[in-house]
């Protein structure tokens, strides 16, 4: 088989580019350029020590239009975006599927720590859980597409992060003592992300922080500043410990609770891609939903009506961020997804 595979140059796909050939695959690499920032030269060290062909696809312009400037957007409308799901959908797997189809690949792949499956019964491709749960990865592909799932690979999906390590180690792939990158992609090293949607969209104000009944308490320095879920770097004093529950750009106003009144009953969800599920306009389903990408899963009932999904959390979570992905699982096997836009407390 003829595997185009999403090459960074990185630990796993590297280790997953010898994997496929291991398998008795025929690999050639592919990276992404998706601006000044992108760094091609671990991707040609790795093809080359791996004797395999390198493309280098140029993705800058679908980058700006739906990652870098949706990113902006979201933190200016007070909203915490997942800019990686929208990038999966969008530009990596989307160019690489693509690549894959006009260049003549059987199939596509990355070093995802998730699975793909197919549901014979209902004709649909959907995402499930990797086997290291430490390392699952599945919350952020929700937004793929079923001609994207339909011809990608996930050869990680089975293995653990050190298993990875170990194996790349003992094949002597320079790759194998690279740290792994929790920093957003975009962002120039020594930047923040305020420093960067300021500069793009102009200088976040500063305004006031009230409680819950709307009275003044503070002021902040600009909502670009603050997170939903925040305690610290707060700026002020309020002689015990407050968390940032809602930012109004309407009013540029960000409110403060006690940790008591931080916990949400449920979430309003939009913008629903289904995976395991048919497309339902309208139904009630029993699943559970991961609210941010390191949060456990919570069983809760999920009513969809009109392309959106009222969700009634069976246990209360400390402060879901409207921005954020909710992704909805059962037995380890993606539903479907959406982006938070409203919660309940």
């Amino acid at each position: 088989m003829r595997i185009l595979l999403g090459i960074s140059g990185g630990l796993d796909s590297t280790y997953c580019a010898a994997l496929l050939k291991e398998r008795g695959h025929t690999v050639e690499g592919a990276v992404l350029v998706f601006g000044d920032h992108t760094d091609t030269a671990a991707a040609q060290l790795s093809c080359r020590e791996l004797g395999i062909p390198l493309h280098i696809i140029d993705c800058r312009d679908a980058f700006e239009k739906y990652v870098i400037s949706d990113f902006a957007e979201n933190y200016k409308a007070g909203r915490t975006p997942n800019p990686c799901t929208v990038c999966n959908r969008y530009v990596k797997m989307e160019y690489l599927y693509r690549a894959c189809v006009e260049m003549g690949f059987d199939r596509y792949a990355t070093g995802h720590y998730a699975n793909v499956n197919y549901d014979a019964k209902s004709s649909r491709y959907y995402v499930s859980k990797g086997l290291d749960a430490r390392k699952d990865q599945s919350y952020m592909l929700w937004k793929m597409t079923q001609e994207q799932l339909s011809r990608l690979v996930t050869p990680l999906s089975q293995l653990s992060k050190e298993e990875v390590r170990q194996s790349a180690a003992l094949l002597g792939l320079s790759a194998s003592g690279s740290k792994e990158s929790q920093d957003i992609c975009f962002i120039p090293r020594g930047s923040s992300y305020v420093d960067f949607v300021e500069e793009r969209l102009g200088i976040s104000p500063a305004g006031e922080y009230v409680d819950k009944e709307g009275n003044k308490i503070g002021m902040h320095k600009g909502i670009l500043h603050y997170t939903v879920g925040q305690r610290k770097g707060l700026g002020a004093s309020f002689g015990r410990h407050m968390f940032i529950t809602r930012i109004s750009p309407e009013d540029n106003k960000i409110t403060l609770c006690e940790e008591r009144d931080t916990y949400a009953k449920g979430v309003s969800v939009s913008a629903l891609s289904f995976q395991r599920i048919a497309p339902v306009e309208e139904g009630e389903l029993e699943l559970s939903v991961k609210i941010r990408y390191a949060a456990p899963p919570v069983p809760c009932r999920v009513r969809v009506k009109d392309g959106r999904a009222e969700v009634e959390l069976s246990t209360a979570v400390r402060t879901p961020a409207p921005g954020q992905s909710a992704v909805f699982y059962t037995d380890g096997d993606l539903c479907l997804g959406g982006v938070i836009d409203k919660v309940y407390y």
